[in-house]
This record gives C-alpha cells, structure tokens and sequence, in this order.
C-alpha cells in the first residue's frame, strides 16, 4: 500500500470563477437622467400635440410620467433591479421637488414681468397723497416707510425675547415651568394673524388707544415671537454638549459660556431663523387693516397716526379695480419680494461674517 511521500503539502485546486460581482457590473452613465428628462419632455410634448391637448399642465404630467417608466425600465436593463427601485425613487423625488417649485417660479416671473412694467424711480419715491385710483401716477413711498416701521419694531421686540426664551429652555429650562413655555410657545406658533391683530385691537378699545404703526407692530410681533424661539431653540441643540464642558471644564460660568462659546457656534442659525420670521411677518395684511388702518399720506411717526405698509398697499390697490392700480399692487409686490431676498442676503453675510472661523 503506498502512501505519500512525507513533507510534501498538496495544494488545493483553484476554485472555479464565480458569478460576476455587482461592484463590477454595468452602470449608466451620470448623466443619463438628464437625458431620461429631456427624452422625456420631448415624447410628452409630442403625445399631448398628438392627442390635441393644450394645456402645459397635461404636458407636465405626462412627460413626468414617461421619466419614470424610462428611468425605471433603462436601469433595469443596463443595471439591476435593485438599482431600478433606488432610482425610481430618486426619480419620483425629483419629481415632487419640481411640482412643489414649478409654481413658486411661475408666480416669481409673473411678479417680476408685471411688477417691471410699473417700477422705476419715481414709483419709490412718490406716495399716493392726491392721486385718484385710475390716475397712472402715484407711487409706494408711504408704504415702503410704513413697512420697514413697523417690521423694524416688531424685530426689535422679538428678537431679544425669543433669543433669551429660546437660551431659557435649552439651557436652563426644567420642570412645569419650562414645560408651560414650550406648550404656549407651540400654541403661538398656529395663531391666525387676524387673531394676534383682534388681541391687540381688543388692548386698543379698553384704554382708547388710536390707531398706529406702533399698534401694528405689537401684533406682527406676536406672530413673530414663536418662529424666533423655535427655530433658535433648535440652532441651540445643535451646538455640541462637548464645548459646553470643555468651557465648564477651565472654570468658566455657564452664562459666559452661553455668550461666548454657545451664541457664536449657533449665530448662522440664529440669525436665517430671525429672517425667516421677518418675512413671515412682512406680508401680513389683516392686522395692519385692523390696527394702522392705511394711509395715502407719508407718516415716518409710528406711534401716532395711521400708516399704510406694502401689503396694506397691495390690497387697497386690488381694490379700486383700475388698470392704473393694477399696475401698482404688482410694482408693489414685486418691491415685498426684493425686501423680503435682500433681508436673506443681509443674514446669510451677517451669518458668515460672524460664524466661527475653522480653519488653522
């Protein structure tokens, strides 16, 4: 019987190749969606001319409809099923997105082109004081006046009382108190803007106040209040636990760390939360109605007399009804939504100027 010789070590047989592994496999191109999109657009076009529809939105659909089914059936095929199903959904993502913007564009341009028309010079610089509804003249100077009051007021108010509330309740913030704070603050947060104008209409009558910018500005400062807290109270637990006790740590006070370590790390967030809550508050029309009343005259004293604002204009130039006064409420709109991006261009440079420097 022979046996193998000793010290000799046999080597197994090299496996037979196996399948070919996914990381290998074929892939789409990176643009291949941009190319799904445009093959998409230009089949649905066709279809709905084919089919004799004229409505855009019908074109719309269709072709969303088409980038799907292209998308999901060429992955299939040159990728895996697997791959299929992530870029449907990628692709039903991009899809929402563009539904969700396709009407703030369309809107945005026809501000833009309407408003065009009517906006120069002479329309910032004038107000409507002896100007008839139907006359081409007149301009939003008042208005504009009135608006920067009594927004500006209303920041002032708010801004100091929704930081410290929203330092309150991260920082320091424990027990029914605190609690209470947080319920009041969610409730705020849902109250109609006629609410916030009736409270202060209400304060008003009691003690027989008149009307004014200033009465203006203590109800958008209401409706300003909560945005300012919550989203500074979710800038401040952003900011690392570990800061706070690497400054607790040296030996520094907790308020002095809040100021010096906690504000600076979370002043970005602070600061986009505090424009966000300007602009909800810029185009509020029903308090002012009940509140400041609306004037055709230039009155730069908030705190005694009607005053007009941007909104307020808007309406009161809907109303009249006249091509002329057309033409103003859209120059006006469009001059809301120019102060409305510039207050975001203020605070993103504001945000970066002040944010902490991280480099070596």
């Amino acid at each position: 019987m022979s046996h193998a010789p000793t010290g000799v070590i046999e080597r197994p047989t090299p496996a037979s190749p196996g399948p070919k592994s996914s990381l290998g496999s074929r892939s789409l191109p990176r643009l291949a969606p941009l190319g799904f999109a445009v093959v998409s657009v230009a089949l649905g076009v066709g279809v709905s001319l084919a089919a004799g529809w004229e409505s855009r939105i019908q074109w719309g659909m269709i072709s969303a409809l088409l980038f799907l089914a292209i998308s999901y059936v060429s992955t299939t095929v040159v990728e895996n099923q697997r791959q299929a199903r992530d870029r449907l959904a990628t692709s039903v993502m991009w899809v929402c997105f563009l539904i969700a913007v396709v009407p703030l564009a369309s809107l945005l341009w026809t501000t833009i082109v309407r408003g065009s028309e009517r906006l120069d010079g002479y329309f910032l610089t004038h107000s409507m004081a002896g100007v008839l509804g139907s006359e081409a003249s007149g301009g939003v100077y008042h208005a504009l006046i009135g608006t920067l009051e009594q927004v500006g007021i209303a920041t002032v108010i708010s801004a100091p009382l929704g930081l410290l509330t929203a330092v309150y309740l991260v920082e320091y913030g424990k027990g029914s108190l605190a609690k209470a704070v947080t319920f009041f603050v969610d409730v705020m947060t849902g109250i109609p803007s006629i609410v916030a104008g009736l409270f202060i209409l209400s304060i008003m009558l009691m003690f027989d106040l008149e009307p004014s910018g200033l009465m203006g500005a203590l109800a958008l400062t209401i409706l300003m209040v909560p945005v300012v807290v919550r989203s500074t109270e979710e800038m401040l637990k952003l900011v690392p636990n570990e800061l706070r006790e690497a400054s607790l740590a040296l030996g520094i006070p907790k308020w002095r760390t809040i100021l010096k370590v906690v504000l600076p790390t979370a002043i970005g967030g602070i600061t986009t939360g505090v424009m966000l809550a300007i602009a909800r508050i810029a185009g509020e029309t029903a308090p002012i109605i009940l509140l400041v009343f609306g004037s055709q005259l230039i009155n730069t004293n908030p705190f005694e007399g009607a005053q007009s604002s941007l909104p307020f204009y808007i309406y009161e130039q809907y109303r009249i009804g006249e091509a002329a006064s057309y033409d103003r409420a859209w120059a006006a709109a469009l001059v809301l939504i120019a102060f409305v991006m510039i207050l975001n261009l203020v605070a993103r440079g504001i945000a970066r100027w002040k944010a902490p420097k991280t480099g070596r």
